[in-house]
């Protein structure tokens, strides 16, 4: 048997014993209940999805004043899905900023959107791609414009299957194009509708219409509840303001109750 040699020097010390574990009160006394620390954890996971899409570098497109502030991650993300009420003045909304800050657009299967209005909203007609009938083919032909345009819009006829939407979605991420579902659409990025909405300007039977107002709602995604704003549209173009319900009720309610159409 080997000789053991022993070291000088080092010391053997015992394990110190484990702190003991403090005494907690009944749960009557607890600062927090199990719902609070559940609405923290769920704003601090809200707040950490938003701020990982700003870190990894994920581009975004331009959007009208105010739009983007409702938007998960702060405004239409390159590669990522929209599905959205069929409104022609929500889509013309969301096709705005990129249009006027010079990306070119599609539109397929909406053959009744007015170019004129398009124009009013700050679209560039000539940057506009229109496929306003494209049948049965209405998935291929959107695929196809999606590999040559940043921001296509799409009317969905029928009910999209997830793996059409996955192969979509696949395909947008490779491309970095984004795209505006008009209906609904598997596991859109958000969903936007128009709510309650007013106009302005006619008095007593006489005058010309000025203004109109409608309340925008923006929920799922990563979202924690659902956004709201109020659209402006008048003399000097379209705008979100302001990015929260109640204060677009509260300039609602000052409005005349001339229309609801």
């Amino acid at each position: 048997m080997p000789e053991v040699i022993p070291r000088s020097g080092i010391a053997v010390r015992p394990a110190p014993e484990p702190a003991p574990v403090p005494h907690r009160g009944p749960a009557s006394a607890r600062t927090t209940t199990g719902a609070s620390r559940l609405g923290q954890v769920q704003a601090l996971q809200s707040r950490i999805r938003s701020m990982q899409k700003r870190g990894l570098g994920e581009r975004l497109l331009p959007t009208m004043p105010g739009l983007g502030a409702l938007l998960p991650g702060g405004g239409l993300r390159c590669g990522a899905v929209y599905s959205v009420e069929s409104s022609h003045t929500l889509l013309l909304a969301m096709l705005a900023g990129a249009s006027a800050a010079g990306s070119w657009c599609g539109v397929v299967g909406v053959p009744d959107l007015g170019l004129e209005c398009a124009s009013e909203f700050g679209i560039a007609t000539d940057r506009l791609v229109l496929v306003p009938r494209p049948g049965e083919k209405w998935l291929t032909v959107t695929a196809a414009l999606t590999d040559v345009l940043p921001l296509v819009v799409t009317r969905v006829p029928t009910k999209v299957l997830p793996a059409d939407a996955a192969r979509l979605a696949a395909r947008l991420r490779q491309r970095g194009s984004t795209l505006i579902a008009l209906g609904e659409w598997p596991g859109s990025e958000a969903r936007l509708s128009l709510g309650e909405n007013n106009w302005s300007g006619l008095g007593l039977g006489h005058g010309h219409l000025t203004a109109r107002e409608v309340v925008i709602t923006v929920s799922g995604g990563s979202l924690g509840r659902p956004a709201q704003g109020l659209l402006r549209l008048d003399a000097h173009g379209a705008r979100v303001d302001p990015p929260d319900v109640e204060s677009a009720l509260r300039r609602l309610e000052q409005l005349p109750a001339q229309s609801t159409a």
